[in-house]
């Protein structure tokens, strides 16, 4: 499988800052060829790239005031290994983080899905975050976490992805956030999806079905979007202008009924 992605953003940067970009397609056993580039208004910006878990690839960026532009692209050909499975991950996804609050969904999940476990138990949690919600573009906030999803029964693809973290959680099942390109995503955009540990390995779900997880490829991961967002500034003012994010399969996209079990690779 040959994907192909893209992502340009455009910043003012009001004050000298520290950026942290997690844009770059994540390590894996692929063959990967890929381009950053950051440049300020000035000239080309030195960048460091910083080893995240889970193969991501973070990338440091000190930036004076100024108008900012961030392109990166990748080709990348066929699949990454399974995810690796590590003792002190099953541990780390089962803790309620700062956007996936599972503790405070703990009685709500136990007797919504009181009678289920393993895979039935998933693929029942991720049916009800997809028939209960809807999607809507601008319905939440920055600071909703998945207890705010369920109340407000609307959001993007990251309040989905919270939601079944932390009812996965709230049921003792490891579950975590990953950022992706999502070849087929309409509209196009960094996509925040979930993975659970069940039958012995990590399984990508993702209740919005607005994309095939087959073609899916990975940016980062993490406890939630805290770990994930494909922006993070420190010591300044940063103001996102405008973003392009594009992602393509060559050939026809994997269909995808949501059925199957797909591993994110």
């Amino acid at each position: 499988m040959l994907r192909t992605v893209t992502s340009h953003l455009s910043l003012d940067v009001r004050d000298a800052a520290e950026m942290y970009l997690a844009i770059a397609v994540a390590d894996g056993s692929w063959d990967r060829t890929d381009v950053l580039t950051v440049r300020h208004e000035d000239g080309p910006l030195d960048v460091a790239e910083i080893k995240m878990p889970h193969g991501g690839r973070m990338h440091r960026v000190h930036s004076p005031a100024g108008r900012v532009v961030v392109d990166y692209s990748a080709t990348v050909t066929g699949r990454a290994g399974l995810p690796p499975v590590e003792d002190a991950d099953l541990v780390e996804y089962l803790r309620p983080s700062r956007y996936a609050d599972s503790d405070r969904l703990y009685a709500f999940a136990r007797d919504q899905f009181r009678d289920l476990a393993g895979a039935a138990l998933v693929d029942a949690v991720v049916a009800w975050v997809g028939q209960h919600l809807t999607y809507l573009s601008g319905s939440s906030l920055p600071t909703d976490g998945a207890s705010d999803t369920l109340l407000k029964r609307r959001g993007v693809c990251r309040d989905f992805a919270h939601l079944v973290v932390a009812m996965l959680r709230a049921h003792d099942v490891p579950a975590r956030v990953a950022s992706v390109y999502a070849p087929g995503l309409r509209p196009m955009d960094f996509h925040a999806v979930a993975e659970a540990f069940v039958d012995g390995g990590w399984r990508v779900v993702d209740a919005t079905r607005l994309a095939p997880r087959d073609a899916f490829v990975r940016i980062a991961t993490g406890r939630d979007t805290t770990d994930t967002a494909f922006l993070s500034s420190y010591g300044g003012r940063v103001q996102l202008r405008s973003m392009t994010v594009t992602a393509a399969v060559d050939g026809e996209r994997p269909a995808d009924d949501g059925a199957a079990v797909v591993t994110l690779r």
